[in-house]
């Protein structure tokens, strides 16, 4: 059957070998709480190590878009990876919750067992970076669906909350700041614009270096740079009651993803200039020609998460999250709304 199926350009030996590369990777995420092995029909995860009053699951499924075209363009495939559990787990974050574990779907024209392995390497590094297992996933080989070299990434996370410490926006008071946690760069979001202007438009080559951009790296690895994970350095605030709501600015930007944070009659009042924007949304505004507002609705412009906090816990957040790394910016203050005025302000400085 092996031969038959190859014929029809399926390599079953492919894949066993893939799994067996992968294995050591995915060990190195492994949770206690993970009952079953790599390989199994399905996952198991205990919960009775939670000492939760009223358990509650959140869930999150998500992709990383047209980026997977820079990576494949590039031969590189060791940072897309994380880019994919980023956008499922920060999401889970967003909600209150803790990243618990992670499963991935590959689908590709061919399995290269190297690739699949430096692809696999990079969704560990993600969910050790969130704290979370990799407990399965799958990879399906589909000639005939995908051109030669091309593959598609997705992936679904499932964490845990206690239901009294889940994000509720009834907590959101007028006069809470808004806390900005900056990016590393676009995420992954967007890059279908950023390829037209770039690429298309401008025929830069990835391996270009800009100067206005950088002197060091090519444009390709500025356009890899993987997506931030602000779990742990969020998620002990979230826990001890200090964070109010949040807003992970992924697709639609500032515009979209911050009215989510906000219950109705509120509105976020953001200071532009408050908060660094690297070098490269300039670049594709001028390049693209885009009008300034709108970058706001397509990118996060330096800004990946956005947290509403109360005055008498500003300080201590901002502390803590410096502590843990992060490079905080008070972006602006959450005010009233009247039914006529838009949910997000944007204020030049």
């Amino acid at each position: 059957m092996a031969k038959a199926y190859r014929e029809a350009g399926v390599d079953v030996e492919a894949g066993y070998e893939a799994v067996e590369r992968i294995k050591k990777h995915v060990a190195t995420t492994l949770r206690p709480e993970v009952l079953s092995k790599l390989g199994s029909f399905g996952a198991s995860v205990s919960l009775k190590s939670f000492s939760y009053e009223e358990p509650v699951l959140v869930s999150g499924t998500d992709g990383v878009g047209t980026k997977l075209l820079i990576a494949i363009n590039q031969q590189k495939y060791d940072t897309i990876g994380i880019d994919c559990v980023a956008m499922c787990v920060n999401d889970i974050l967003a909600q209150g919750a803790e990243p618990l574990f992670f499963l991935d779907y590959l689908a590709v024209d061919k399995n290269r067992p190297e690739i699949i392995e430096e692809l696999v390497k990079g969704i560990c590094e993600g969910c050790r970076q969130a704290g979370a297992s990799l407990v399965g996933g799958e990879t399906a080989e589909m000639p005939g669906v995908y051109s030669q070299g091309d593959f598609d990434m997705a992936g679904f996370a499932v964490g845990i909350g206690e239901r009294q410490r889940l994000i509720d926006l009834d907590q959101v008071q007028e006069g809470d700041y808004l806390i900005g946690l900056a990016s590393s760069g676009i995420h992954s979001n967007g890059y279908s614009l950023v390829r037209k202007i770039l690429l298309e438009d401008y025929h830069f080559n990835l391996s270009d270096k800009i100067p206005c951009l950088s002197e060091d790296q090519t444009l390709g690895e500025i356009l890899l740079t993987p997506t931030r994970i602000y779990v742990k350095s969020v998620l002990p605030l979230i826990q001890k009651g200090k964070i109010h709501s949040l807003a992970h600015i992924t697709g639609g930007g500032f515009i979209e993803n911050v009215p989510r944070m906000l219950p109705k009659g509120l509105k976020a009042d953001i200071q532009l200039g408050s908060f660094d924007c690297p070098a490269l949304f300039d670049f594709l505004e001028e390049k693209g020609k885009i009008p300034h507002r709108q970058m706001y609705e397509i990118f996060n412009m330096g800004i990946g998460m956005v947290l509403a906090v109360g005055e008498d816990d500003l300080e201590e957040v901002q502390t803590t999250l410096t502590a843990t790394g992060e490079k905080v910016s008070v972006i602006g203050r959450v005010k009233k709304r009247s039914d006529n005025e838009s949910a997000v302000r944007l204020e030049e400085a």
